[in-house]
This record gives C-alpha cells, structure tokens and sequence, in this order.
C-alpha cells in the first residue's frame, strides 16, 4: 500500500523534467520562508519561556516571603498565649487549690482567650486551648464560647500527641474555607506534651496573594504539604497532574523549577509553616507567542509559495518546452514495430537530435530484429533438444533390469516397468514443449519412481503428498524429474543405508503452489551449496537464456524456464545440510492456463 502511495507520488516528477523544475523552483522559494518563520518561531518561544521564568521565580520568592509573614503573625498570637501570666498562673494551680481559686484563674484564661480573638484580627474565626493534664479544652470562638473538661484527648489534637509533632496545620474537616493552626506546649524541664493551642484560620487571608500570581486565570496556584500536594487552592478546577505531584514529592530544595513535557512547576517553601506555595504554567502559554509569530508567517510564506509556483510554472514551462517535445517525438519511436513519427522541423541543437534519434533508432530496430530471431531460434531448438532426452544411465539402467526381471520374476511385474518407461517416452514426446497441467508432470513422476522402486527394491521408501487443488496449476515440461534424477545422482547414490525421497505439494488460497523435494542423501558442500544458491538467483536476473548443462535437463534449466514463463517471483530454491540431505522449493503460480 505505501510502496503505490509512494510510487504515485513520484512517477510525475521521475517521468518529466518540467514537473521537477517546478517542484525545485518552489521549494527554493517556499524552504527559506519555512525555515525563517520556524526560526522566528522557536527564538520568541525561548525568549517568552526565559522571561516566565524569571518572572515567576521573583514572584514566587516574594510571596513566599508575604505567606510566611502571615504565618509568623499567627504564631506570635499563639506564642503570646504561651506566654501569657493568666495562662502560667492557671498551670501553677496544684490539685489542693481551692475550687474558688481555681475558678478566677479559669475566668482568667478564658478573658485573656477572649482578649486574643478580638485583636487577631477578622482572618481568625477562633481559638482553642486544650490543656492536657488538666483535662481542660477552653473554646472561644464567635458562634461559641464555653471551658469544658474532657478525659481524654480531642480528635483534632491526637495527631499532633500521637506523633509528637510540635505544629500541625490541617484543613477543617466540616468547612474547607477554613484550617486549624495547632502548636504544642511543652513543659520546660522534660520537654513533655502538657497543652496545645490551636487557631481557626480563613484561607481566604491568603487570596490576594495567590491571586496575584495566577494573574491570567489559567494557571494552577495553591498551597501545599511538603510533598506538593494540595491543602489550599483557589481554583480547584485546575488540578496538579500526577507526574508534577510525584516531581515535586522528589524535590529536596527550598525553592525551585521543575520542567515537564506539558508544564513549568515553580516552588517555595513558606517559613515557618512547612508548607509550599506551587505555582504550575501550561505549557501552551508559552507557546502562545511563537503560534502567533508562526501564523503571521505562515501567511506570508503562503503568499510567496502561491507567487513562487506561478513563476516556476511560467519558467519552467518556457524552459522544457522543447525539450518535452523532443520526449514526445522520442516515445513515437517503436524498436521493434515501424511507425511513422512527425518530426518539429526545428534546425537547432534539438531538431539535430531528434535527426540523429531517428536514424539510430532504425539501425537499431533492424539489429534488434536480427538477433532476436536468431536467439529464439537457438533457443527453441536447445530447448526441444533437452526435453527429447532421458538421462542415457538411466535408460540403459532400467533396460537392463527389465532383462534381468524376465528371467526372474513373474511376467506381470516386468509388465509394470515396460508400461512405465512406455509412459515417460510418450509423455516426453506427445506432450506439448511449453506448460503441462502440473498433475501430468507428478504422474510423470510417479512412472520414474517405480522404475527406481524395482530397481533398488525395499532400500528406497518414497512418499507423495499434495494438499489444496491443483487441476488448474500448470508448470513447464519436464521441470521437477530433473530435480528427482539429482536427489539420485548427488544425494542418496553415495549413502549407506536405508534412502528416503519424499515430494509434499501444497497450494495455498493465494494462488501460489510450492512444491518440496526432500531426500536424505550426503548433502551439499557449504562451498558448492553457495555457489548453487547463486546461480538460482542470478537466474531472476537473467531471464533472456536457457542454462544449459551437457546433455540433459539439469535444475538450472527448470529453474530458468519457471523464471521465463512466470517472473521473477518465482521459480527454484535450494536447502542443504551437509551429512543430512537435501531440500528443493519449487515456487510456481496457479491457475496461469496452458498458455506457452
């Protein structure tokens, strides 16, 4: 299929000089176009990419800079709770404290609580302080406010017991517009867990920061865990692909770029949070501008193509006109046929060749015709001689063991032989020199092997197969015999032993039929098997004479015969292994007639 699409594409060009002139005329306008606009194309493509990086790098280190200044505000209101006199006057309480006086401090703690909300800010929904060895959970928030006893540790602290953690930020597990900022207290002496002190945060403190990285609203902009992942984005429309998610999961530096095949990844850590804040570019933001760039100059380098194909046209038309015409008086020229061509009168260099091509081609048709009758003729005449003849040992072999088998065996049998040979003599003169219904020529087969049967007796075992239809298949005269008197003559006549000769015919669906021919005889020589395998193929290239090879019809003859009526596609292969035997691949068509 590709091979005709390619043909088709470059039979015009390979078959006139005028197409070529046009085609290099306009790739030698168009090309420079192409290449200008692609250069143009790649340079404001890189230059566009460079500045995005060094935009966004500075960007993103300034807002890490701000959220980190945001998160430090945030510590400081937790830091001043720690600090607090009404919080270490609480804890100083012993449990012989009488119920008044712990009351007062609890009121203490819950004012100061109170006092810390109101100045936080609007960005603050609330406060929590969980006390753990007094088994105390205060809460003040503008929905709530309240000091409860609790046994044993809220769920929203057990992260931060469980692992030990000094600071935890998590997202509001009722409410995603909110997160819990939550820092342990730590005794003094012994560094023990004793407390913890937890904000409730709106995200939306860090919008306006974040929006004013994703300043053209298709980027992917948020805060994330230290492995990349999102804690708080915006727009979550736009979601971070997994390989960006696993690049920066294997990211170790506080700062940096990452490139993937569709996305510019920039980071930073926000100090001290432990988080990130990730900014991901689509990579066709960056190619916006070299698109741009590029259709503005592919519409030039249309109208220069459109442009350039006229005048190559025009010149290449003016330019091979008479030379075209020379091409066309040259195709009026027949070699082997006359006929009378109209010449252009021209009296210049091109009317002198068309002068000169017609007179050559004359002389030329007048040799041609000569030696072609004479080459057919020695052909058929070698070739009517070759299949007249049975290999003269076999002949006088198979008469002298029919004399032998008068004497000794039963009348009947030396019939079967006579009737044999009988058959092959009227096979090889009565039938038709040119293709034969290959059934004829397995039959013929079948008259040889018997004689060869009687002569060498239960030391030969032979076997025919044949699967598919073949009453259509036809094959030159006397083409596989010559392969059989081989397999005797070079393969099994100088083994010990038992011998075996088998012939497996197979036609396929497709119309092919091949034919193998195998024996176990001594083999080939590697050296010999080469220089065979050689000539077969030099036989596809050389379909103008018969091989010949003293006086019989030998495996080049078949072989050169098959390649003269069907093609190159077919014809003879061999196999051997030196020791083992031989194989012999008779490829021919089906249903070709019995056309010669």
């Amino acid at each position: 299929m590709f091979k005709e699409l390619y043909r088709r594409l470059t039979d015009p060009f390979k078959r006139s000089i005028r197409n070529k002139l046009i085609l290099t005329m306009t790739l030698v306008a168009v090309l420079p176009v192409i290449v200008i606009t692609a250069v143009a194309a790649e340079n404001a493509r890189s230059s566009m990419e460079a500045e995005i990086k060094d935009t966004n790098r500075v960007n993103m280190n300034w807002a890490s800079v701000y959220l980190g200044e945001q998160f430090t505000r945030m510590n400081n209101i937790i830091y001043s709770i720690q600090i607090s006199d009404e919080l270490h006057q609480y804890l100083a309480l012993t449990q012989e404290a009488p119920a008044f006086s712990r009351f007062d401090e609890q009121k203490a703690v819950f004012n100061m609580l109170n006092s810390v909300y109101y100045s936080a800010g609007n960005y603050v929904f609330g406060v929590e302080l969980y006390l753990k060895e007094q088994d105390t959970l205060f809460t003040f928030n503008s929905m709530d406010y309240r000091i409860q006893r609790v046994t044993d540790i809220p769920e929203a602290y057990q992260e931060l017991f469980t692992e030990h953690r000094d600071f935890t930020i998590r997202n509001d597990p009722k409410d995603s517009s909110k997160f819990h900022m939550t820092r342990s207290m730590n005794r003094f002496e012994d560094q023990a867990q004793i407390g913890a002190i937890s904000l409730e945060i709106k995200w939306a403190e860090f919008n306006q920061t974040l929006e004013l990285l994703d300043s053209r609203g298709d980027y992917t902009v948020y805060i994330g865990d230290n492995l990349g992942h999102p804690i708080y984005q915006p727009n979550p429309s736009i979601q971070p692909s997994d390989e960006a998610l696993k690049l920066l999961a294997e990211t170790k530096d506080n700062a940096g770029f990452i490139r993937t095949a569709k996305e510019y990844i920039f980071y930073h850590d926000i100090e001290p949070s432990g988080l990130r804040v990730i900014k991901i570019v689509p990579d066709h933001v960056i190619n916006e501008s070299a698109l741009e760039t590029m259709k503005y100059g592919l519409v030039v380098g249309g109208m220069a193509a459109v442009v350039s194909v006229a005048l190559a046209a025009l010149v290449a038309w003016r330019t091979s006109k008479p030379i075209v015409r020379l091409a066309n008086a040259m195709k009026g020229i027949q070699l082997i046929k006359d006929r009378k061509v109209e010449r252009s009168g021209r009296v210049d260099e091109i009317g002198l060749l068309e002068k000169n091509l017609h007179g050559m081609a004359s002389r030329i048709r007048e040799h041609i015709r000569d030696n072609y009758m004479m080459n057919l003729e020695k052909q058929t005449a070698e070739l009517k001689a070759l299949q007249s003849q049975i290999h003269p040992h076999f002949l006088q072999n198979t008469l002298q063991m029919i004399g032998g088998m008068v004497y000794s065996q039963k009348p009947a049998d030396s019939y079967k032989v006579i009737r044999a040979l009988s058959e092959m003599f009227r096979y090889i003169v009565r039938a038709p020199d040119g293709l034969v219904p290959l059934q004829s020529e397995l039959d013929q087969l079948e008259h040889y092997m018997l004689i060869q049967k009687q002569r060498f007796a239960s030391r030969l075992e032979y076997k025919l197969e044949i699967h598919g239809e073949i009453r259509e298949c036809y094959i030159p005269k006397l083409s596989l015999q010559p392969i059989v008197e081989n397999a005797f003559l070079h393969g099994l006549e100088n083994k010990p032993g038992e011998w075996k000769l088998g012939i497996e015919v197979d036609a396929d669906p497709e119309g092919v039929v091949t034919i193998q021919i195998c024996d176990n005889g001594v083999g080939i020589e590697p050296e010999k098997l080469t220089e065979m395998q050689s000539r077969l193929e030099r036989i596809k290239r050389q379909t103008d004479r018969v091989w010949s090879s003293g006086t019989s019809i030998g495996l080049l003859n078949a072989a050169s015969r098959m390649v003269m009526h069907f093609g190159a596609d077919y014809g003879i292969r061999m196999e051997s292994e030196y020791g083992q035997g031989t194989r012999v691949i008779v490829r021919i068509p089906c249903k070709t007639g019995g056309d010669s």
